[in-house]
């Protein structure tokens, strides 16, 4: 029989390189995204049941829009304490006095702006991150205004954490919009004006849209759409959203 002899030396650098290489590979970006989708996947089907009584059953048809619906996880934009309601169709709150919008709500207004692959989208109000993540999913970019410093800061670091590379998050006033990124093919407003914002109609494209809610106690949803021969506007459902802040002239 012949014995092997490895010295204890050799033993103990195996040792270290192998505990050392293990942990490099655990914290490597690779294993991190993994480890990130499979906790995704833990709410894979609660995704797929919220999307399916909540969304499809509701009228919802657009196969682009479900798909990301199922894809997001909305549970990424909640608090801690309130990640086992994430997939229930109602709003939550999110901090500074504002929600994150029911998902049904999500999916209606992005069907409703019609989005494409090659579309340039402008969404008011970036609050969670979840609109805009779902806005990422279909358009070719997506630029988001948001009033309150430490929710676009927030929202930021979500999306960055998530692997969006389109969405681009700017703190500031979303009466006033993007004058230096328009026109926009699509803008998605996820707060209440009074009034609808002269300046946001001013920089949607030819043809493209905008879903904003407005009024004050009695909020509707209104569906405007730019043409070539004028602006229209369609009043389709009562709503109920956080008032936009800011002003027009600041």
């Amino acid at each position: 029989m012949i014995k092997l002899i490895v010295p204890l030396s050799l033993c103990l650098c195996l040792l270290f390189f192998f505990c050392y290489g293990f942990s490099n590979l655990q914290n490597s970006p690779d294993v991190q995204a993994q480890n990130a989708n499979n906790a995704w996947d833990e709410y894979k089907k609660e995704r797929r049941e919220m999307v399916d009584q909540h969304i499809r059953a509701r009228g919802i048809q657009d196969g682009a829009v479900l798909k990301a619906m199922e894809k997001v996880p909305r549970h990424k934009f909640v608090p801690a304490n309130r990640t086992h309601l994430a997939y229930r169709d109602h709003p939550l709150p999110i901090g500074q006095n504002q929600t994150i919008s029911q998902p049904f709500i999500v999916a209606y207004m992005t069907e409703t702006a019609d989005i494409s692959k090659k579309d340039k989208v402008l969404e008011i109000g970036i609050g969670s991150g979840y609109q805009a993540a779902i806005l990422g999913e279909l358009a070719k970019e997506v630029y988001t205004i948001e009033i309150i410093p430490e929710l676009a800061e927030g929202a930021s670091k979500i999306l960055n954490e998530l692997g969006y590379k389109n969405i681009f998050v700017k703190t500031g006033n979303g009466y006033l919009g993007l004058p230096e990124q328009a026109p926009f093919d699509a803008i998605v407003v996820t707060a209440a004006p009074d009034e609808i914002p002269q300046a946001l109609v001013d920089q949607l494209a030819v043809n493209g849209k905008m879903v904003i809610p407005v009024g004050d106690t009695n909020q509707e949803m209104v569906v405007i759409k730019k043409t070539k021969k004028g602006v229209t506007e369609k009043r389709t459902m009562q709503v109920r959203f956080v008032p936009m802040t800011g002003k027009p002239s600041q």
